[in-house]
């Protein structure tokens, strides 16, 4: 049975090209890239070649606003935490969204639990779009950070970030957003939409789990979380991760030689996807925004059974999808990201997200809209809602 993959923004494969750039620095050159020798000289080349390129992709100024790091659950919280902490004799504010994921909730709750920074969780309409004018009027002189997502991880809207970006800039304070959905998806400028920090990480986009970055913007106030050594210009101490820093720059610049071809192609797939969904399977719906949204990603809420169920019967089948963030995979609360787009509690259980990436195909799609129909009405046919759903029907007639 051919396993199909419809997972892809929770990790992708390695691209070949990439684990092809990777090889050598796990062979070959392997000095310590703060060795004075030709060994680590070979390897500082390698990192600092780098973050040129990735300081390029991304729009960014100079090379040096690039400080590498494990994954975007780091970058986001050397972002929060690091800003927090260099501004603790403000009695510092920060305001953030309801439907951020964990790596950003859960530092604001902590520092606001350990430190008494006060934190104010900004609503979302049901699409999932938070109001620039929420931004502005929760801005208050203590106010240090604003952080906003770039886009959704698990209905792919995609949030006014300009817009708010030049809010912050207006009152001088520290905008940051977790862009790790849509790095190598779209384009943007770092520099011309106004960002001060932004978090990525290179495992969605086909570089490997455990590499990252951190765009710091020239002059950003930040407190180190590591420290034990001087790397990375004092920001992140320990010994940079030659072969996966490689390989992230090499997958960046992949996704974007290859970016508007596959944006069309996946947009496409997805396109199919939903209209067959739509067309085959009733009382469905789309969360998330219909036209800002990334086009790869597909969250759909099948009422009157479980999202879990689904995906179980799903993988019998050979597919691979989810229920949301895959760092809250296992937990029976529904999603708080549809909880705050107002979705009932009922219809968030029921919901699965389809997320595409470079090796979907049309068959793949198409196998699925043969499957998925089925697995829906077996599942239906043991549900109780959906029993409670047929005998209101019937005693309306």
């Amino acid at each position: 049975m051919k396993k199909i993959y419809l997972d892809y923004n929770a990790t992708t494969p390695v691209h070949p090209e990439v684990l092809d750039a990777m090889l050598p620095y796990f062979k070959d050159f392997y000095g310590n890239p703060s060795s004075v020798h030709s060994f680590g000289q070979e390897t500082r080349k390698a990192v600092e070649d780098a973050r040129e390129k990735i300081a390029k992709f991304l729009g960014a100024e100079n090379p040096s606003e690039i400080v590498f790091t494990s994954c975007g659950t780091e970058s986001n919280n050397f972002a929060i935490k690091g800003t927090a902490f260099a501004n603790k004799d403000k009695n510092c504010r920060i305001i953030t969204s309801t439907i951020e994921h964990h790596s950003v909730i859960e530092p604001c709750e902590y520092l606001s639990k350990k430190f008494g920074v006060d934190v104010t969780y900004l609503p979302v309409d049901k699409y999932g779009i938070v109001n620039p004018d929420d931004v502005k009027k929760s801005i208050t002189e203590k106010t240090v950070l604003i952080s906003i997502m770039y886009a959704n991880n698990e209905v792919g809207t995609i949030q006014p970030i300009e817009e708010i970006a030049k809010i912050a800039k207006e009152k001088s304070i520290t905008f940051h957003t977790d862009a790790v959905q849509v790095v190598g998806k779209i384009p943007f400028n770092v520099k011309k939409t106004g960002i001060d920090l932004l978090s990525l990480s290179g495992h969605k986009f086909y570089a490997p789990k455990g590499s990252g970055v951190l765009y710091v913007r020239k002059g950003t106030k930040l407190h180190p979380l590591f420290h034990g050594g001087s790397h990375e210009k004092n920001r992140r101490a320990g010994t940079e991760n030659v072969p996966y820093i490689v390989g992230l720059a090499k997958a960046l610049e992949i996704a974007h030689r290859d970016m508007d071809k596959e944006s069309k192609r996946i947009l496409a797939l997805r396109q199919k996807l939903e209209k067959g969904i739509l067309e085959k399977i009733k009382y469905t719906q789309i969360n998330g925004h219909p036209e800002k949204r990334i086009y790869n990603t597909s969250n759909i809420s099948f009422n009157y059974i479980e999202g879990e169920g689904i995906l179980m019967s799903l993988d019998l089948e050979g597919f691979a999808a989810s229920t949301g963030s895959a760092c809250t995979s296992g937990t029976l609360e529904p999603s708080h990201v549809l909880s705050a787009m107002g979705v009932p509690p009922e219809k968030a259980q029921g919901s699965v997200r389809f997320s595409l990436g470079h090796y979907t195909t049309e068959k793949d799609i198409d196998k699925l809209l043969e499957i998925l129909p089925k697995i829906v009405e077996r599942l239906r046919s043991m549900s109780p809602l959906w029993e409670d759903r047929i005998k209101s029907i019937k005693n309306a007639k």
